[in-house]
Formats: structure tokens, sequence, C-alpha cells
């Protein structure tokens, strides 16, 4: 017995102690490879945001965007980065969330050494992932593609895009919170998708939308992410307008972590 009992101690002191790196990388590994098994989750997630960004050209091209300073270019880049966020992210992120706690995963997870934000974090890093790959992807096919030039600020390109991502998580985190079942989770991040789409200047840009109705669509939770994107191509935004974006930014993550740590769900709804 004590033979046995020995080296297995020994391999136990021996094991290195888990950290909240090897924890989230261990929950994104594992989350992954349920992430490439559900089809549906790769079509929403890996060709929807690919391909509806270009079926905005021909309404790109019947816009006034001379007077904005604007081209086609200028306003699909933007929207096929937002539409990226908006399916890639946010609403693959709603399903997943949900999906997990009706599973009970996230239930068993929170008895571990694993921490609230470290669970979240690692089951949306796949997302995250696909959702930054994607960028990439579509600015240099805007590029090749539309001729779209270098941004003439990619600091704020870099920020608006990060912004977007914390934004669009944490928003998920909320909605999941609200949703009952993984079925409808696809109904509850429509109105989101559909205001942002609207109103936050991804499909149509607020440059060219009348003052009171730009206005109060800057007030939207994605419209400083997109306002950073497009500001950081085109150059025309002045340093009071950056900070502001900022600020409106910071606000909405501060309200949606709120409201996360608030009604976010870890057991299933009944």
């Amino acid at each position: 017995m004590t033979s046995i009992a020995t080296p297995t101690g020994a391999a136990r002191a021996d094991r290195a102690p888990s950290t909240p790196r090897s924890r989230m990388t261990a929950l994104a590994r594992a989350e992954l490879t349920l992430f490439v098994r559900s089809r549906s989750t790769l079509v929403a997630a890996g060709l929807v945001p690919l391909v509806l960004p270009f079926s905005l050209h021909s309404a790109a091209e019947g816009m006034n965007l001379k007077d904005a300073g604007l081209t086609v270019g200028l306003v699909m880049l933007p929207a096929a980065l937002g539409f990226s966020l908006l399916f890639a992210v946010y609403s693959t992120l709603v399903g997943v969330f949900v999906a997990r706690r009706e599973q009970l995963v996230l239930k068993r997870l929170r008895t571990g050494e694993a921490r609230d934000t470290e669970i979240l974090a690692g089951t949306a890093l796949p997302a995250l992932v696909t959702g930054l790959g994607q960028s990439l992807i579509l600015i240099a096919a805007c590029t090749a593609l539309l001729h779209v030039p270098a941004p003439h600020a990619p600091h704020l390109a870099v920020l608006g895009l990060l912004l977007g991502l914390a934004l669009c998580l944490t928003l998920a985190a909320v909605t999941a919170g609200l949703t009952r079942t993984t079925e409808s989770a696809q109904v509850t991040s429509i109105p989101l998708i559909m205001v942002s789409a609207v109103g936050s200047g991804i499909a149509v840009p607020l440059e060219i939308l009348p003052d009171r109705l730009a206005h109060l669509c800057e007030l939207l939770p994605l419209t400083p992410a997109i306002t950073l994107l497009r500001g950081g191509w085109t150059g025309g935004l002045s340093g009071f307008e950056v900070l502001r974006a900022l600020v409106l930014a910071l606000v909405w993550l501060t309200l949606a972590v709120f409201a996360v740590r608030r009604w976010f769900r870890w057991e299933p709804r009944r």
C-alpha cells in the first residue's frame, strides 16, 4: 500500500498549480472542440459575416457619400467589421452561453478553481478569436477589392475593434441572462443586431443621417466602436469626438458588466 501511495502523492506534489491563464486555455480548448462540431454555429459565425457585407455594395453606391467625405469602400469596410462583431461574436456567444448553462456546464465549472470571469472569458475565447480573424480577412479583402487606402489613424481602428469585441462579449452575457432556452437565443439576440446594424453606423454611416437622428444613434452600444473603426481609416475624428466615443464605450461596458453580475444565470432557468 505504501509503495503505491508514495508515487501518487509525489506526482500530485510535482503537478504544477493551475493559473488563470492555464484554466482559461483549458476552457477555450474544450469550447473550441464544441464550436467546430456545431454546423449551425460555424455557418452563423463563419459564413454570414463574410457574405452579408457585400450585399450592401449596391446600396452604398446609391448613397450620397461625397458630401460626407466617404467612399463605397469606407462604407463597406466598417460595415463588414460590424457584421462580424454582431454575428461571429455577439450572436454566437448568446447561444453558447445559454447552451452551456442549460447543459449544466457552467454550474459544474463553478465548483472548480476557475473564477466566474475566467469561465466566461475562456468560453468566449473561440468566438473572439473567430471575430478577430474574420476582421483581418475582411480588411484584406476590402483593401484589395474596393481599393480602401491604409488607415490614417491605425491606433483608432485597433482601439475600435478591441472595444467592439469587449462590448459584444459583455452584451452577449447580458442577453444570455435574459434568455430562457437555447432555441430562444436566436430570437433574443435579434433586437440588438437590428438596432446596431441600422443605427450604429454599420449599414448606414451616421455622417449621412439627419443631425438629430445621428446624435440619437451615437448613444447606441456599438456606435462608439464603429465610429472609431471608420475614423481610423478616414482620419476625420477630432480629439473631442474620440474622447466622446471612448467615454460612451466605457459607460456601456460598465453598465454591461454590472448587468452581468446582477442578472447572469449560471443554472438552467425554471
